[in-house]
C-alpha cells in the first residue's frame, strides 16, 4: 500500500456518533488540522445545550474546532482556508458542502456515507435499507461533487442486515466499517492507485430525510412493512399509534400471520396474541413487544395489558 504524502493536512467534517469512529481513525493515521461541526443544540426534556458527539471526540484529541451555523459564512469559510487542508474527510457532516468548499483542497472532499451508493443517496440511507427490506447494505467512500451523494466513488464495502437490526445498532455497525475502510482507502486514492468511478445513475435512489410525523403507524400497511419500520426508525423519529386521545409509542414488535384471530377484525382494530396487545394490519397482526403510553416509562406488553383493561 502506497504511504500517502507525509506532509498531508486533513480538515474532517462530521457531528453525530456515526462519525466519531472516522475521526477516531483519521486522527491516529493522518495530520487533521481541524474540525467542523454542527453548533451544540438543546436535547432532551430539559432542553439543555448539548454538543454534538464530534465535538467532544475532537476536544478529548485536542483539536481546533468550528461550529458554524452555516458553513458558507465568511469566517467560516476564512479559517477552512486558513487551514490549507489538502484534503477534507466529510462523515455525516448535516451541511450541504457548496462548490467553493469543495474547490478549497487540492485532493478535494471525499465522504463516508452509509449505503452502497448508488443506492439510498440522501439522508437517511440507514433507516431506508431497514425500511425497504433489503438484505445488505454497506458503506461508500467517495469524492464529492456539488450534487447530493452523486460523486465518484472510490471503495465499498458491504455487510448483511441481521434479522431484527434496528437503525441504531446498524449505524453503529457501519460506523465502524466505514472508519476502517476510510483509512484503508485513502492511500490508494491519494497515490492515485485507486482512481473514483462514475456511478450508475439508473440504479440510483433516494432516502429523503426523516420527520417526525413518518413514526406514525398506518395500519392499512402490512405487518411486516410496519415491523420494519419500527426497527428503520429506532431511535428517531420512532413509531407510534394512538390509543385513548394519546400517543402510544411502540419500541419493539413483531408480525404474526393468524387467520383465525384476525377473521372479522379491519385494520387498526385491537386483539390479544400470545399474551401481548396486537393490531390487526392488511394482511397479519403487529404484536406489541414493547411500548410507552404518553406519560409513562417504556414496558413490555404484557405489563401494558395488566393496566390497559379496556384495549380490546
Amino acid at each position: 500500500m502506497t504511504k500517502p504524502p507525509a506532509h498531508l493536512r486533513l480538515v474532517f467534517m462530521g457531528s453525530p456518533e456515526f462519525s466519531t469512529p472516522s475521526l477516531q481513525a483519521l486522527s491516529a493515521h493522518y495530520n487533521v488540522a481541524g474540525v467542523v461541526t454542527q453548533p451544540d443544540r438543546p436535547a432532551g426534556r430539559g432542553q439543555t445545550l448539548t454538543p454534538p458527539p464530534v465535538k467532544a471526540q475532537a476536544q478529548q484529541l485536542r483539536l481546533p474546532i468550528i461550529q458554524p451555523q452555516k458553513l458558507r459564512l465568511p469566517e467560516a469559510m476564512q479559517q477552512l482556508r486558513d487551514w490549507k487542508p489538502d484534503l477534507i474527510v466529510v462523515t455525516a457532516f448535516g451541511q450541504i458542502l457548496r462548490q467553493e468548499v469543495l474547490d478549497i483542497p487540492p485532493y478535494g472532499c471525499v465522504n463516508v456515507h452509509a449505503s452502497l451508493l448508488p443506492r439510498w443517496r440522501g439522508a437517511a440511507p440507514i433507516n431506508a435499507a431497514i425500511l425497504n427490506g433489503d438484505q445488505q447494505t454497506g458503506v461508500t467512500i467517495m469524492r464529492m461533487d456539488a450534487g447530493v451523494d452523486s460523486g465518484p466513488l472510490i471503495s465499498q464495502r458491504a455487510i448483511a442486515i441481521q434479522p431484527g437490526e434496528t437503525a441504531l445498532s446498524l449505524s453503529e455497525r457501519l460506523a465502524a466499517l466505514g472508519a476502517d475502510l476510510l483509512v484503508e482507502a485513502l492511500p490508494g486514492y491519494l497515490s492515485g492507485e485507486l482512481p473514483p468511478q462514475p456511478q450508475d445513475i439508473s440504479l440510483a435512489t433516494y432516502a429523503p430525510m426523516l420527520k417526525k410525523e413518518d413514526g406514525e403507524l398506518d395500519f392499512k400497511l402490512s405487518a411486516m412493512e410496519l415491523e420494519r419500520r419500527v426497527r428503520a426508525f429506532q431511535p428517531w423519529p420512532g413509531t407510534f399509534t394512538f390509543w385513548q386521545g394519546s400517543p402510544l409509542k411502540v419500541l419493539r414488535a413483531c408480525c404474526v400471520f393468524d387467520p383465525e384471530r384476525e377473521a372479522g377484525l379491519a385494520p387498526g382494530e385491537h386483539t390479544i396474541s400470545h399474551g401481548l396487545p396486537a393490531i390487526c394490519t392488511a394482511q397479519g397482526l403487529l404484536v406489541l413487544e414493547e411500548l410507552q403510553p404518553a406519560g409513562k416509562k417504556c414496558m413490555e406488553g404484557k405489563i401494558f395489558l395488566q393496566g390497559a383493561r379496556n384495549w380490546l
